[in-house]
C-alpha cells in the first residue's frame, strides 16, 4: 500500500468549491457592490483575462534627426530613368546656313524639297547673279555643304541629269561621278548598319550603274579604277555578275533560235512568262549588236625637244 506522503498528485483535480454564501451575506455584497467581494480585487485578474497592453512602435535607430536625410536620399532612386534623361543634355537642332536659306528662295525647283545634280559652273553663274546676295568665300561653303548632303548625293547616285539655274535638263552625271556618290553612299550607311552585310546591295546598285552608263564591261572598269583595292574588288564582282547574266542572256537567244518556235511556244516550253522572254531576248540581239569597246591606250610621251 502506498504512502500517502509519497503519493503522486493528481494534476486533475478539482479546486475546492467555493464557500456558499447564505442569503443574508449575498444580499450584504450586493449592496456593496462588485467592489466588495470578499477575499478578492478586481485588479486581481488572471493573466487571461486582463487586456493585453499594445506593444510600443519600433523606434529607428537612427533617431528622428536622421529620417530627413533618409528621404532626401531615397527621392533619386523614385525619379530613375526620368531624372538621368533630364540630366543629359538635349542636342540643339541644326542650324540651317542662311546662305542655303536664301538659295531656296531664289531657286526653290533646286533646292527644295528634291535636289537634283546642278551644272558644273553653277557657282560661278550664281555669283554672277547674285553679287549682292552672296559673298564669295559664304557660297563656297554652303555650296560645298550641299554637294556633300546624302538628299543630293541619291540625286548623283541615281543618274539623274545635271541642271541649270533655270531648271532646264542638261547633260547626265558622268559615270564616274555617279561611281563615287554610291561609294560614299555606301559608306555612311555602313555607320549605322550595326553589322549587317550590306555588299550585296553595293554590287548590285554599281552593276546597275555599269548598264545605266552605256559603256563596255572593261571600259567602265577603267574609268572607276582607284588605289583602294577593296573598291576595285566591289566592281570586279559586279562585273562579274554582269558578264555572268550576259551569257544567260546568250545562252537562251540561241537556244529559242535553234528550236524554230515562236516566243509564246518557246515560253511555254520552258514555263516561263511570255513577256519575260521576249525582254531577254531583245537585250540578247542588243548585246551582240553593241560594237565592241575601244581599247583604251595610255597617253603618249611628250617628244623631246
Amino acid at each position: 500500500m502506498t504512502d500517502a506522503s509519497t503519493a503522486t498528485p493528481k494534476t486533475n483535480a478539482r479546486p475546492p468549491r467555493r464557500q456558499q454564501l447564505d442569503m443574508a451575506d449575498q444580499l450584504k455584497q450586493l449592496q456593496a457592490g462588485p467592489d466588495a467581494d470578499s477575499g478578492t480585487s478586481t485588479s486581481a485578474e488572471t493573466p487571461a483575462q486582463q487586456p493585453r497592453q499594445s506593444r510600443p512602435p519600433r523606434q529607428n535607430n537612427q533617431g528622428a534627426g536622421n529620417q530627413r536625410p533618409q528621404r532626401q536620399q531615397q527621392q533619386p532612386r523614385k525619379q530613375g530613368a526620368q531624372g538621368q534623361a533630364a540630366a543629359q543634355p538635349q542636342r540643339a537642332p541644326r542650324k540651317v546656313n542662311p546662305v542655303l536659306e536664301r538659295l531656296f528662295e531664289l531657286y526653290p525647283q533646286l533646292f527644295g524639297a528634291r535636289f537634283v545634280p546642278l551644272k558644273l559652273g553653277v557657282y560661278e553663274e550664281l555669283l554672277a547673279r547674285h553679287p549682292e546676295d552672296f559673298k564669295a568665300e559664304d557660297l563656297k561653303i554652303a555650296m560645298g555643304q550641299h554637294a556633300r548632303s546624302t538628299r543630293y548625293l541619291e540625286a548623283v547616285a541615281a543618274g539623274l541629269a545635271r541642271h541649270d539655274l533655270d531648271g532646264n535638263a542638261l547633260d547626265p552625271v558622268a559615270p564616274e561621278h555617279v561611281h563615287h556618290a554610291i561609294l560614299e553612299l555606301h559608306r555612311r550607311r555602313l555607320q549605322r548598319a550595326n553589322g549587317e552585310d550590306l555588299r550585296p546591295q553595293l554590287v548590285a546598285r554599281i552593276a546597275k550603274a555599269v548598264e545605266a552608263s552605256g559603256l563596255d564591261r572593261e571600259a567602265y572598269a577603267v574609268l572607276v579604277r582607284s588605289r583602294d583595292e577593296n573598291n576595285n574588288a566591289v566592281v570586279d564582282e559586279a562585273l562579274a555578275e554582269l558578264a555572268q547574266q550576259a551569257a544567260k542572256r546568250e545562252a537562251l537567244l540561241r537556244a529559242f533560235e535553234a528550236s524554230g518556235r515562236s516566243e509564246q511556244e518557246f515560253a511555254d516550253m520552258y514555263g516561263m512568262k511570255h513577256g519575260e522572254v521576249t525582254r531577254t531576248l531583245q537585250r540578247a540581239r542588243a548585246d551582240r549588236e553593241a560594237p565592241a569597246a575601244p581599247a583604251v591606250e595610255a597617253p603618249e610621251a611628250p617628244a623631246a625637244d
